[in-house]
């Protein structure tokens, strides 16, 4: 087995660079960008409603070697491919998910949501990614081996190597994935429970009024809150427990109806939504989301200003190993990358090709070419920010949130500088701010990839390749996922989906608040400066703001779960007496596996629905209310107290089965 410290010079990697066993290969393409559709798929249903992804390298690397130990021989240069191919589709799925839904919150933003757009945008933001990370591969992989640690490229190739061990470890996964697309079907397509358990709620004029506490009893939630562990989860939490159990109730003392109503109409809500929605959501989307945008952008800005001196030093030397690391380029199978030829030329076609494309917001040219610049320039910074940064501190604390606020509001100063304020510019704006956040993100998921090449003996070349590949052919599915959502998940009175109760897409909004504020001074200042100052409070009582700050913005419905999966993870480690648990224990890898089946399976309940509405045109009832055995024969069970009961209990059973696969051992 190869080591993974040291330097560069003495390593060798676990396939010799002499050695050329099979990589490339047909089967590896094929599985690679399955997995890479899969976790695309899931990635936007979760980002959606959480606001969080959890990385997907590790469970495609021990899904491939079972898949392939079952089904045929492979190398494990040829797994390497596969999940190369396969995480691509969950990083470029984040990018997307968290920036281009916000502009159906834009001023003439709605034309521009269409599957073309995003499709181009996901191609584009996710080459510029992997183009840009290539000139900095042997500077940050190679030269700094030993210094930068990369801790989910190293996890992956651990598995990689550990192959004969894939069996054990994909079965917990795929149990992981069974129960929950078992219990999504229960009660999402049968409905034999409800989603949402409400568990205190008091009305308008209660002695603590309109507030409430509910929790959507989903495998997602509870394996994401495992998954981040208890620390995170209590902080999402506390502030979902601040805006519901505290803000929203303080504000319906001192606030009028008449007051709120009116300025929900300065907002664009209807008299007939405010029919169909509760007093305190009301007062959610009047101020509180307003207060949690607040609160998300200055948390984002200060993650920026944190890690500015490592962004800093990140630039600074991997453009000073810039020059060297192309001399030192040898002909090794090991040592072999795309051109700079290809990177260079590759580059200016995309930037060039987003400013001209009929029908894609980038304004009139050539007026048009300096959002193309600006992609460039932001988009190389960031990427060599994001690529140096994730193997410091790994992917998921990569404050790629922070990097496209910035992004954004200097676009924003660009355009205002240049007196472009009109509202064409806001759909501009967003876009040169989508672009940065899919190749940074893309970028980050490459590095790692990378590494795990380094490591195990891969083709850098092919890798790249692969990787390209893996962003294409998920770009087919996430622009429809992300539609079909939207259309599935919509409420009465509302024109989308996204942006309600169930698809909260807490990031997107907040770019569209940011840019709104900038570029058309269209912004209600006094809820978000609130959510700025509570931001400054929870960093200086030692919390994480931007997870703090997402769970006040988000339902308290969402967070409370996740909660729960954080506490089973600390009573884990507990009992187990363990301060930190790997990516290849059982619950890690069960609670991966709930996440993916319960998002895979939302994204599926989301397609019945789209068939009995398309194509069997049943309107009233709905195919999913056809097909709804709970409101079919105990309709007052399922809808009062006890349905409350029976969704706690079931959800408790879930909690059980988490908690005892998570203390088995893995045989070795």
């Amino acid at each position: 087995m190869s080591s993974h410290s040291g330097s560069a010079a003495g390593f060798q990697p676990y396939i010799s660079p002499d050695q050329s066993p099979p990589e490339f290969t047909l089967k590896a393409i094929v599985l690679g960008i399955f997995f890479g559709i899969f976790f695309g798929a899931a990635t936007v249903y979760l980002a959606l409603r959480a606001g969080l992804t959890v990385s997907a390298s590790v469970p495609i690397a021990v899904l491939s070697i079972a898949f392939f130990k079952r089904f045929g021989k492979s190398t494990i240069l040829e797994n390497n491919m596969v999940q190369t191919i396969g995480s691509a589709g969950e990083s470029v799925a984040a990018g997307v998910v968290f920036t281009m839904p916000a502009l159906l919150f834009l001023a003439g933003g709605d034309a521009f949501f269409r599957y073309p757009t995003i499709f181009v945008l996901s191609v584009v933001g996710g080459t510029l990614g992997v183009l840009f990370m290539i000139p900095l591969r042997r500077a940050l992989i190679v030269k700094e081996h030993g210094n930068l640690r990369y801790p989910e490229g190293v996890a992956c190739a651990d598995v990689l190597i550990a192959g004969e061990r894939g069996g054990d470890l994909a079965r917990m996964v795929f149990k992981g994935v069974g129960v929950a697309m078992l219990y999504k079907f229960l009660y999402g397509i049968i409905g034999l429970w409800r989603e949402t358990a409400t568990w205190f709620r008091t009305d308008k004029n209660g002695r603590i009024p309109d507030a409430t506490l509910s929790s959507d009893v989903t495998p997602e939630y509870l394996g994401l809150g495992y998954i981040i562990g208890p620390r995170i989860a209590g902080e999402l939490a506390s502030g979902g427990v601040l805006s519901w159990l505290a803000l929203i109730p303080l504000i319906s003392i001192f606030v009028s109806d008449g007051r709120i109503v009116q300025d929900l109409k300065n907002l664009g809500f209807t008299d007939a939504w405010m029919a169909g929605h509760s007093h305190a959501e009301w007062i959610y989307r009047a101020y509180v989301r307003y207060i949690g945008a607040g609160a998300v952008a200055c948390a984002g800005v200060m993650t920026l200003i944190k890690t500015l001196p490592t962004i800093v030093s990140a630039f600074r030397e991997s453009v000073k190993s810039f020059g060297g690391a192309a001399e030192a380029a040898g002909t090794r199978r090991t040592e072999r990358d795309l051109g700079m030829g290809i990177v260079v030329a590759g580059s200016l076609a995309l930037a060039l090709i987003i400013t001209v494309l009929p029908r894609f917001p980038h304004g009139p040219f050539p007026g048009s070419l300096i959002m193309g610049l600006l992609v460039v320039l932001f988009g190389f910074f960031f990427v060599t920010v994001s690529s140096r940064i994730v193997g410091i501190i790994g992917t998921s604390s990569n404050p790629i949130s922070g990097m496209t606020i910035a992004t954004v509001m200097a676009t924003c100063v660009v355009f205002v500088a240049m007196g472009r304020t009109g509202d064409v510019y806001q759909s501009v704006a967003l876009c040169v701010g989508a672009l940065v956040c899919v190749a940074a993100a893309n970028a980050g998921a490459t590095s790692q990839d990378l590494k795990t090449g380094y490591l195990v003996g891969a083709t850098p070349r092919r890798q790249q390749i692969g990787f390209i590949i893996g962003v294409a052919t998920s770009a087919l599915v996430i622009g429809g996922t992300l539609f079909l959502l939207d259309r599935t998940y919509r409420e009465a009175g509302m024109a989308h989906g996204i942006g309600g109760a169930q698809l909260a897409a807490p990031q997107a909004t907040l770019m569209a608040t940011i840019i709104k504020g900038l570029l058309a001074q269209n912004l209600p200042w006094a809820p978000v400066l609130v959510g700025v100052f509570l931001a400054f409070m929870a960093q200086m009582a030692g919390a994480h703001a931007l997870s703090w700050a997402v769970g006040a913005y988000l339902p308290l419905s969402t967070t409370f779960p996740i909660f729960i999966g954080g506490m089973i993870k600390g009573l884990v480690d507990r009992v187990s007496k363990q301060k930190e648990e790997s990516e290849l224990s059982s619950g890690m890898l069960f609670s991966t596996g709930l996440v993916a089946g319960g998002s895979l399976g939302g994204v599926l309940i989301a397609l019945v629905a789209f068939v009995g509405d398309f194509f069997l045109k049943m309107e009233h009832p709905t195919i999913l209310e056809k097909l709804d055995l709970g409101s079919t024969f105990y309709p007052e069970f399922k809808a009062g107290v006890a349905g409350d009961v029976l969704c706690g209990a079931v959800f408790a059973v879930l909690c059980l089965l988490l908690y005892r696969n998570a203390r088995k051992k893995l045989e070795a």
